[in-house]
Order: C-alpha cells, then structure tokens, then sequence
C-alpha cells in the first residue's frame, strides 16, 4: 500500500482542499482523511483579483510573495491532513500541490503559471513534493488543462459511457465512452462558480450563493443569456481551456445589452446560473446515459435541478455515487497525478488536452536527499 497527499486550491481561491489517497499495485483505493483549509479573506481577494487581470501590472515582488504565503498554506493543509489520517511524513510517498493558478494561456503565450512554491511545502513537512503538473503539457502543444480526465478516466469509467463534470470556479467536462479503446475526451465548457460567486458576492456581500437559493428567487434572462451564449469562446471546438482571466464580472457586463446594474439582481444570479448549466448541458452527447458532478456546484441546488432539466432522460448525480465524494475529487486527482509522476507514468491525455504525446507530467522536489 502505498498513500499520496493531493492538494488543490482552485479558480475559486477559497482555499486547500487536502486528502490522504492509498493506492494498492498502482490502483487508486479511496480517500483515506480529508481537510479543507480557508484562505484568509485578504488572500483569496488577492488571488482573484490576480487571476482577473490579463495584464503584467502585477508588482513582480508582490508575485513572489504571494509564491510562498501560498506555499505555507498548502504547507499547513498537508500536516493538517496528516495529523488527522494519524500518519507521520514517512508514511507518505509523495505530496501532489496543484498550487493557485494564476495565469494560464496556453495560446498564444504558451504558459500557465501556479503560486504555492514546492521547495518551501517539502521543506515544511520533510516529505517530496510533486509539482508545476501543466507546462510539460503546454510545452508539448497541449492546453495543460484539464488534467483531471486522466484522473476520472482510471476511476469512473464503467460499462456505460460517462460525463464527468467538475465545475469549480471553472466547468470541464470528462467524456468516457463505455469501449476502454475508445478516446477519452475532456476540455473546460466555460464558467463554472466563478461568475455566480463574484456576483453573490457584490449583490449578497457573501462569497457565494449558498445552495443556489438568490438564483432561484429569479428569472432567467434570454436576451442576456443569448449575448452571453454569443461569445467566441463557446464557439471553439476542443481541445481548449480558459480562466478567471477570460470569465469575470468585466467580461459579462462588456456583452451585457445593458448594465448589469439595470437588472434585478436576483435575475442576473439566476441568468448567470443558467449560462453554467447550458453552457455543460450542450457538452453532454445524447447517447451519454450518466452525468457525474463533482467539485462546488455539486452543492448549488438549483444549478442541479437545472441541469437535470437541461439533460431529460440522463442519470444526473455527484460522484457521491460512484464512491468518491464531490468536494474530494480534484485534490484525489493530484495524488494521482503524483504517483504518476514517481512511477514515471504518464499523467495527461493527448485527446482532451492536444498535447503531441503522453508525458511524465511535474517536478519533483524531494527534501529527503540532503538530510
């Protein structure tokens, strides 16, 4: 038996998602301890606001900084979650830290970048880290992203074909035909949380809208949903991947008929919502019988029921079913991606993210070889 730690913060910058994986003759075996640690309100403001902007005019030395106060805090998860599993650093063969996007543009500047350096989380918790998972794919003429398909490929893949969705601040899509010869494909459908946060959070001064419960007290808009709808990104076909720096508040009201201030706010959530569901529901291929959720939206009520709507006659569940909790499914994903990386496995899929080849994907950073 051998356990990984996998740790995740996402587009919504809320915080780190940690796990303890086991992995038995190179098969994921579940999750063995779980910890989510919150971003204090002043970081994860700063992440977003770094995340929003598609200019350099970020302070190089802020950057830095922002490198290893994030690094502490995944840091922190991993000896959280390893105190509550009850195992010490030995007992760990790896760590897999996403880190905090913050830049990723695959076309044309060819790079994505993620805060939270390894050196200081190895050295914090004296186990080696695996990390920087998405540049070997880019390097390779891939999107880097998503790299959770491989993830959801090697635990969710049955007899029928299935979408997986994974709708964080972002939403992709995993599509897994019943056939194991048959491609596995996977890209980003475009928002996910992230707009419906930032409005929750200007309408409601919450960072969320809890259960989707301000959505549902609204109408859905048309003539704001199709301007949305228009937008070029939804047009692209796969592979392809997007961001914060794309999907913000800026990018709706710049297609928005009116402004957005014009419209009962209750009615923009609900649109904003709707935009999510249709945007994955257009993703999901007719003779796909079974809908994974996975990631924050698997607890918006609302956006559930309407996803559902969007996709009659479709089994439309969380990952809860199939044995892996929703809120679980990503950081699990990076310890996978870890031991893929120590066993010199490839971690990504050509055909969802473009990449010229299958690749060893991340840097090891291993505090153990010096002591």
């Amino acid at each position: 038996m051998e356990r990984f730690i996998g740790l995740m913060s996402g587009t919504s910058a809320d915080g780190v998602d940690a796990v303890v994986a086991a992995f038995e003759q190179g098969r994921f075996r579940g999750v063995e301890a779980r910890h989510h640690l919150p971003h204090p309100t002043a970081l994860q403001s700063s992440l977003i606001a770094l995340g929003r902007s598609a200019d350099a005019s970020a302070p190089l030395a802020a950057i830095a900084n922002l490198d290893v106060v994030i690094a502490e805090q995944f840091a922190a998860a991993a000896l959280a979650v390893l105190k509550l599993a009850k195992l010490q650093a030995a007992d760990i063969r790896a760590i897999g830290s996403h880190g905090q996007t913050v830049f990723h543009d695959p076309k044309p500047a060819r790079s994505s970048l993620q805060l939270g350096d390894a050196n200081h989380i190895a050295a914090a918790t004296r186990i080696p880290v695996v990390a920087d998972f998405r540049r070997m794919d880019i390097a390779l003429g891939g999107e880097g992203a998503p790299l959770v398909p491989a993830f959801h490929r090697a635990v969710f893949r049955s007899e029928q074909a299935t979408a997986v969705v994974n709708i964080g601040g972002i939403a992709n899509v995993t599509l897994l035909a019943a056939h194991p010869d048959e491609p596995t494909i996977g890209y980003d459908t475009g928002p996910g949380n992230a707009l419906m946060d930032e409005w929750a959070l200007r309408s409601l001064g919450t960072p969320q809208d809890s259960e989707g419960r301000f959505a549902a007290q609204g109408r859905i808009l048309t003539a704001l949903l199709d301007s949305w709808l228009s937008a070029s990104y939804f047009q692209l076909s796969p592979p392809k991947s997007t961001g914060r720096s794309l999907f913000n508040l800026d990018w709706a009201a710049a297609l928005a008929p009116a402004s957005l201030a014009s419209y009962p706010a209750a009615d923009v959530q609900a649109t904003l919502c709707e935009l999510t569901a249709r945007t994955i529901a257009a993703a999901i291929p007719a003779d796909t019988p079974r809908v994974l959720i996975c990631g924050g939206g698997a607890f918006n009520t609302y956006l559930m029921q309407r996803l559902a709507a969007l996709l009659p006659g479709k089994r439309v569940e969380s990952t809860e079913a199939a044995g892996l909790p929703p809120q679980w499914v990503e950081a699990a994903a990076f310890a996978w991606l870890a031991h893929q990386r120590v066993h010199h496995l490839p971690g990504n899929l050509p055909s969802v993210t473009g990449a010229s080849r299958p690749a060893v994907l991340g840097g090891l950073y291993d505090p153990t070889i010096y002591s």
